[in-house]
Order: structure tokens, then C-alpha cells, then sequence
């Protein structure tokens, strides 16, 4: 019995030598499969952080952007509020149109 067991995983040779035949083992097929996990693991990890990286870098090109856009527009509030005062509407109106506030007996007031 223990010939016929040797017999199916060994072969002989000419010198009578048992040679083992070449065959998978399940551990390393097991081992195999595991280490191209691995591998594969370890390119998503890589190909992610790069990724979180290139977005990392245009969110803070757009808060920069974000940030000049509000201050522009603080700028340009200032600036319609220089432009629409009430007293530099007056002086306009006086010096450009030669408006003027009517004197009290000017002021006619109408009733339906």
C-alpha cells in the first residue's frame, strides 16, 4: 500500500531514483491569489490618494477664487454706494441739469 500511495505522487527515473511530480499545491495557489489581492489593494490605496489630492488642490484654487469674487463684490457695493449717495445726486441734478429745490410760494398743490 504505501508503494501504490508513493507510486501516484512520485516517478521514477532511469536510476530508479523517485523523482515528485510537479503539481500545484493549494497553498500556493492560496498564496498567490492573496498576493494579487494585495497588489491590487495596494494600486486602489495609490491610485485613490492621488485622486483625493488633484481634488484637494482645485478645492483650494476655488476657495481662493471664492475669496477674491467676495471681496471684488464688497469692493463693488462700496462703489455703487459712492456713486448713488444722496448728495452727489443733488449736486448732479444742480450742476449738470440746473435743477433746483423749488421756494415755498413755487409749490402749487393739486387736488382731484
Amino acid at each position: 500500500m504505501a508503494q501504490g500511495r508513493n507510486a501516484s505522487t512520485t516517478t521514477s527515473t532511469g536510476f530508479g531514483w523517485p523523482t515528485p511530480r510537479p503539481r500545484l499545491s493549494l497553498k500556493l495557489l492560496v498564496n498567490a491569489v492573496l498576493l494579487g489581492l494585495c497588489l491590487a489593494s495596494a494600486l486602489a490605496v495609490i491610485a485613490t490618494s492621488h485622486e483625493i489630492r488633484e481634488r484637494y488642490a482645485r478645492l483650494q484654487k476655488l476657495e481662493n477664487e471664492q475669496q477674491q469674487l467676495q471681496t471684488e463684490w464688497g469692493q463693488l457695493l462700496l462703489e455703487e454706494s459712492a456713486w448713488s449717495s444722496p448728495s452727489r445726486i443733488e449736486r448732479l441734478a444742480s450742476q449738470r441739469l440746473e435743477m433746483r429745490l423749488p421756494d415755498v410760494d413755487e409749490v402749487e398743490v393739486i387736488r382731484p
